[in-house]
């Protein structure tokens, strides 16, 4: 069995501040053992959530992750003052409550081609879960008109993260489970997981990389413009040629009709039929 120190020594968890925020090691402990006892549990949860995500014809790709041991007790110990505000002085983190107080024990993040594509997406999701919050993360400047039109809570981050997250509640079991569904498209993706792994490398972002860091936001929203554009393009020219093709079609169609009829005319002898048939198809040629 592992002593206090030694859990405290593994978590980087700090006595005195255990201390001032009133928070019983043991608390930790049986949120840190339970967690660990179920987590086999979660990833196959997870992945069954996954699995209907990746069944929707506008996903890219689906990835799944369960929250990491250090994190979680780190964030246990943060939120603590935050949900004493919420509740009362007497709160405290347990086993009973910590599943629904840490909505992002299972994370899943899906990935979509084009900026549009989020609506069907976000629609597959409303409709086939329960949502419990929505928040759009969105750079200042961006537009929410979507967003805003359907009620949707926006956040304006300063790193110019962007993705919209979903708390999702389902019951795959006889306990209800809480799932976060961040929803971005490829390009977000990109940038996130640079800004992601740039900060968790740096306590404090250098000016030059930080600048650095916000152009790459910037392209990154201009790609996923872009990408709209061509994508605007590209039906449109597909529509262009679909409607070009019924246009022959009718059109050869209808001179069949026409030299059906010439040569059905008893009046007009064989060798006018055929001028008249040459004719026509001098006409196709040109």
């Amino acid at each position: 069995m592992i002593s206090k120190e030694q859990f405290l020594e593994a978590y980087k968890i700090n006595e005195l501040e255990l201390k001032e925020l009133n928070i019983d090691w043991k608390d930790l402990k049986a949120i840190h053992d339970d967690f660990i006892d179920n987590r086999k549990s979660y990833e196959t949860q997870a992945d069954l959530v996954a699995n209907i995500l990746r069944g929707h014809p506008k996903v890219h790709s689906v990835k799944t992750r369960i929250k990491d041991m250090t994190h979680l007790m780190e964030k246990v110990i943060r939120k603590t003052p935050n949900r004493r505000e919420k509740y009362g002085d007497d709160f405290k983190f347990t086993v009973e409550n910590y599943k629904d107080e840490i909505t992002d024990l299972l994370g899943i993040r899906v990935i979509h081609i084009f900026k549009e594509d989020w609506e069907e997406i976000h629609n597959f999701i409303t409709n086939m879960w329960n949502v419990m919050e929505i928040v759009a993360n969105v750079r200042e400047g961006d537009n929410t008109k979507k967003f805003d039109e359907q009620g949707i809570a926006v956040l304006s981050r300063p790193s110019g993260y962007r993705s919209v997250h979903y708390l999702i509640e389902s019951y795959p079991t006889n306990k209800k489970l809480i799932t976060e569904v961040q929803v971005r498209t490829i390009f977000e993706e990109g940038y996130g997981e640079i800004d992601h792994q740039l900060r968790y490398s740096h306590q404090d972002i250098p000016e030059l990389l930080g600048q650095n860091l916000m152009l790459l936001n910037r392209i990154a929203g201009s790609s996923d413009e872009m990408a709209s554009l061509i994508n605007m393009l590209s039906q449109s020219i597909q529509e262009v040629e679909h409607n070009f093709k019924d246009k022959i079609k009718e059109k050869d169609e209808q001179i069949k009709l026409l030299k059906d009829t010439i040569y059905d005319k008893e009046s007009i002898n064989d060798n006018d039929k055929k001028n008249l048939i040459d004719e026509i198809d001098k006409i196709l040629k040109l």
